[in-house]
């Protein structure tokens, strides 16, 4: 089944292209459907899980490229679970495109699709080549879906996207191939490189370190985190959705699946300096976002926060902490993605996203301005939604590992509170702002309908979260290197 799962969206980039011209309008819908047929089979991975076994299982590994590049693909709990979040958000964005996009409709789902099967590449590869391989045909979609349908500055946009992670993917295939040849230079598989041990520690340090970036630029985490905000800017809104809510947790499953395995000694040594980047993150991206003029803007800059709250409850090293974080990518993909439709949608109508050209919204959008406000208190972490579970998580596996460290991101948590309601403010309440009244319009019947499935996940998640939670098996090349009791190891 997972064969199908992974190739199932090449597949119907194929015959997205076979459709005629003269039948673009349908390109999208249609899109839309086969995208959701996506979804319900991968389902089959969720309900065919043997809970019992945390290892990877739907297990394919055929002869390649040579003995030592085999096309080795499985799936543990954690890789089920990201490919569920990325088969969900896809046909969403289908549906919400079909009035934003009006030009090459065929390019872009095309486009849309492979980047849908790279992605899904990347969370099952247990080959470390055939893993490379799927996170670089991930960048070129991703950078013809900002080049082409994004805003005034999308070439600026994606050049930087393209930049950054470029530079990152480089200097992971060359540490690639350093490891490969420092582990006897006769296979690609990490189940061997694993069952060889660790290299000395003067080559965990050099290599991790070109993991390491590449993984930090695509989670971002601060420093690395500048091309971001204008890639989500300037990205259609199905982009924006895609990126926030599925490309930025490769670079921590990067980490989960590579970075501590493979280099434990090097992790250990940068670990304190990562969780201060994190946290550094956590309160400058929502510093930025509360002074933010633009609410595409915004939005992006609050990732910038909350990917940093998901690395650190992965580097407090603790199962309370290893739990909330892949739990709160669920989290943030879900509530961060549909900010991001939201935005999308009022744009459609009034083609500005300047915070200071809206007000008193709630009196002309009542249905818009009440499934604003519950994703909103959804990305804050209000208790009974979806967010609450994950940073709850993250805070007692942090406070477990650094007491200092989960004070200073609960301040951060609180800053988020703090923009989200202001943005609220400013845009929901007071006066009707002049010229609205002949722009804007409530949410229509597609809106709703792909509206819904998300609204009912940010309430199950948030009452219900051992659906989820359940299939968080932490992975032995993880949990080995856990820290008993929290704290630093001496």
């Amino acid at each position: 089944m997972l064969f199908y799962v992974l190739g199932l969206p090449f597949l119907f980039a194929i015959l997205i292209l076979l459709i005629p011209e003269s039948k673009k309008k349908i390109v999208l819908p249609v899109s839309g459907v086969l995208s959701t047929i996506h979804f319900i089979i991968s389902l089959s991975l969720y309900f065919g899980y043997d809970l019992s076994s945390a290892g990877f299982q739907f297990i394919i590994n055929k002869k390649w490229i040579s003995p030592g590049i085999n096309f080795h693909i499985g799936a543990d709990g954690v890789s089920i679970l990201l490919i569920l979040l990325t088969s969900f958000l896809f046909p969403l964005s289908f549906f919400a495109s079909v009035k934003s996009v009006n030009k090459r409709e065929k390019s872009f789902a095309f486009f849309m699709f492979l980047l849908e099967g790279g992605v899904i590449g990347v969370f099952v590869s247990l080959n470390v080549l055939l893993f490379y391989l799927f996170w670089e045909i991930m960048l070129i979609p991703m950078y013809f879906i900002i080049g082409i349908w994004g805003g005034k500055n999308r070439i600026y946009a994606s050049f930087k996207f393209v930049l950054y992670t470029m530079v990152g993917s480089l200097l992971m295939l060359i540490a690639i191939i350093w490891y490969f040849k420092a582990a006897g230079g006769t296979s690609f598989e990490l189940t061997e490189w694993l069952s060889k041990g660790p290299l000395s520690y003067a080559a965990q340090n050099w290599l991790f370190l070109a993991f390491a970036i590449a993984f930090m630029i695509k989670i971002p985490l601060f420093p690395f985190h500048t091309w971001l905000p204008d890639a989500h800017t300037e990205a259609p809104t199905a982009g924006s959705v895609i990126l926030a809510g599925v490309l930025l947790k490769m670079g921590i499953y990067g980490f989960i699946r590579f970075g501590l395995p493979l280099f434990p000694d090097a992790f250990m040594h940068y670990r304190y300096l990562l969780m201060i980047l994190s946290v550094i993150g956590i309160i400058y991206g929502g510093l930025m976002a509360l002074v933010q003029k633009d609410i595409k803007r915004l939005v992006a800059y609050s990732s910038v926060s909350h990917m940093g709250i998901i690395m650190l409850g992965f580097l407090a090293l603790n199962p309370e902490g290893f739990i909330g974080s892949i739990y709160q990518m669920l989290n943030h993909g879900l509530s961060t993605g549909a900010l991001f439709l939201l935005v999308g949608m009022v744009y459609e109508r009034t083609h500005t996203r300047q915070i200071s050209d809206y007000g008193g919204l709630a009196k002309l959008m009542p249905v818009y301005a009440a499934i604003f406000m519950l994703i909103m208190f959804s990305s804050a972490g209000l208790p009974g939604l979806n967010g609450f579970i994950g940073e709850f998580l993250i805070l007692w596996g942090t406070f477990e590992a650094n007491k200092l460290l989960a004070v200073f991101a609960a301040t951060g948590i609180i800053i988020g509170a703090a923009y989200l309601l202001w943005l609220y403010r400013r845009v929901f309440n007071g006066p009707v702002k002049e010229g609205l009244n002949k722009k804007v319009f409530d949410l229509n019947l597609r809106e709703i309908l792909y509206m819904v499935p998300i609204i009912i996940l940010v309430i199950w998640m948030g009452v219900y979260p051992s659906t989820f939670t359940k299939l968080i098996k932490i992975p032995k090349t993880v949990g080995k290197h856990f820290i008993a009791n929290g704290g630093f190891e001496k």
